[in-house]
């Protein structure tokens, strides 16, 4: 619907907000080019000057990016998915792992309390693609089944914070992954997970939290 106020300041907070809302809710996701211009205009009901001033306090903020000749696309779901990118990509290995381990660890204790009948099923299935990724013998497959492991470890945590401070971390996750494992699978390098997934379905928080905190011990291969 068209929106409406007195104040064109308070309409470009509005506006802000309602494009902020379609960028978190998912409904234009991280990679998606937004509406032209004209269409989200006539949209909302408002000028495009309006619109382009919205739309630059969402570029400003790191949500969205204009690419010549291309349009407007998302590149971050919340303004600390951003700011987190942006700091780990100055931040030491050893920072990020430090990082990863205060988050798994955590993750894993909660998991093996909370865990429900679905949790463990997607666990299982996590991790089955983890060992065939590996089978595979493709590095790059791999990283990403290992890392789908993980998150579905914090989703069983079911902890909402946790599990959006560690899905804005997943860029320096993949990039961590990818550091111990190189370009080819070795299998010095090879770190077993099923016992941190049987200890969550024990429901033992802390062999489950001692499992996380082995394979992230400093300079530890993952």
């Amino acid at each position: 619907m068209p929106l409406r106020t007195p104040s064109r300041t308070t309409l470009i907070t509005q506006v802000i907000a309602q494009l902020r809302e379609q960028i978190t809710s998912g409904e234009w996701p991280v990679g998606e080019r937004i509406p032209p211009e004209p269409e989200l205009a006539a949209a909302l009901g408002i000028g495009r000057n309006t619109l382009r001033e919205a739309v630059l306090a969402l570029v400003h903020a790191g949500l969205l990016e204009r690419r010549q000749g291309s349009g407007t696309y998302v590149v971050g779901s919340t303004e600390l998915s951003t700011a987190v990118a942006r700091r780990v990509a100055e931040a030491e290995l050893d920072e990020v792992l430090e990082v990863r381990r205060a988050l798994e660890v955590e993750a894993a204790r909660l998991a093996a309390l909370r865990r429900t009948t679905e949790d463990l099923e997607a666990l299982d299935g996590a991790l089955a693609a983890r060992e065939a990724a590996w089978r595979a013998g493709s590095a790059a497959t791999f990283i990403e089944a290992d890392v789908a492991l993980h998150v579905m470890v914090v989703v069983a945590a079911h902890n909402q914070v946790l599990a959006d401070l560690y899905l804005d971390f997943g860029a320096a996750l993949r990039a961590s992954v990818a550091g111990h494992i190189g370009n080819e699978l070795s299998q010095e390098r090879y770190v077993d997970h099923s016992r941190l997934v049987e200890a969550i379905r024990a429901g033992d928080p802390t062999a489950a939290a001692t499992e996380a905190a082995a394979y992230l011990e400093p300079m530890a291969p993952h």
